[in-house]
């Protein structure tokens, strides 16, 4: 009995999230048509891996439209007659074209525990709002962002000082063993989709540099999660301190028992940069730019001098 012919795909895909879905699919045996992915933005920072680099190493068709709903893009897909269309952290919205193009389905890896955190920047929002775990989801994709069928999904813990690009890698890796988990069951038809509860969910919109802005009457808790939440290669948490700007990296809750009353300003020793927030408690400056140069906490301290000095 001849073998049966391999199973087709689509991909749009980008950052380490679809490098790594990508090589999962690959070592799979799936026959990738044709790869979608973005040319890389000269003013972001790229700290992540290229999917246009993989897909040339196997000698994949590869095209960066600007804008992946126009005509063309869409009769090239549909040319390559995939049973699948995969989209791995790709950033656009694919329309109802598209979608309808893939004779298996259409399917998206989406960076939280749907139906949480639907929309953009998942991973950062969870730790902004103080989440202990995010995850995984593979997704049905449907016209509504983040809202089809549940294919499956995995946890990850959100440590208390972890920033968004730690969790980001536990999320990416999430992200493989749950496609290489569920890539089987899509191929002979066993996968039991699951629909979502959208009422138990939320939906959050992307974020830009000025959301960094730190309010200093907030709890300290809230400002350690933006910091963590933001930090780079993300722009970073942003104040000043006696009228200069600083962009600060890693922030540490004092002790809960140590309480002040005179929020918005950094108490510097020799050695020490302690925030004091609108609760009345705390947080250390462990690492921020400042005049230039990224520094500890005893540096920043030295630049900054002893003493009680105002904060934004």
């Amino acid at each position: 009995m001849p073998e049966a012919a391999p199973a087709t795909a689509v991909v749009f895909a980008y950052h380490n999230v679809g490098v790594r879905c990508l090589q999962v699919l690959l070592d799979a045996g799936v026959d990738v048509k044709l790869v979608v992915t973005h040319t890389d933005n000269p003013k972001e920072t790229i700290w992540f891996d290229s999917v246009a680099a993989l897909a040339a190493r196997h000698q994949i068709p590869t095209i960066t439209p600007e804008d992946a709903n126009i005509r063309e893009v869409i009769e090239q897909v549909a040319a390559a007659a995939p049973d699948f269309l995969f989209s791995f952290y790709y950033r656009q919205m694919l329309g109802p074209e598209l979608l309808a193009i893939p004779k298996r389905g259409a399917f998206n890896m989406h960076g939280s525990l749907l139906p949480k955190y639907r929309g953009r920047v998942p991973i950062n929002w969870a730790i902004i709002k103080g989440e202990t775990e995010t995850g995984a989801t593979l997704h049905e994709m449907v016209a509504k962002p983040d809202a089809g069928r549940i294919v499956a999904q995995q946890t990850v813990p959100i440590g208390l000082d972890e920033t968004a690009v730690e969790v980001f890698h536990k999320v990416t890796a999430a992200a493989a063993a749950v496609l290489a988990h569920s890539l089987q069951g899509l191929i002979d038809g066993s996968a039991e989709l699951i629909e979502q509860d959208l009422k138990s969910g939320s939906y959050y919109g992307g974020r830009k540099p000025e959301d960094g802005i730190i309010d200093w009457s907030q709890s300290a808790k809230d400002i350690h999660n933006l910091v963590r939440a933001v930090a780079p290669p993300y722009p970073g948490a942003t104040s000043a301190v006696m009228g200069q700007p600083i962009n600060i990296h890693r922030t540490e809750l004092a002790p809960a028992h140590f309480k002040h009353h005179n929020s918005g300003f950094i108490n510097v020793s020799s050695s020490r940069c302690i925030a004091l927030c609108g609760d009345g408690c705390m947080l250390r400056i462990l690492k921020a730019e400042y005049a230039g140069k990224v520094m500890d906490e005893v540096a920043l301290a030295a630049a900054l001098g002893v003493g009680v000095h105002p904060l934004g």
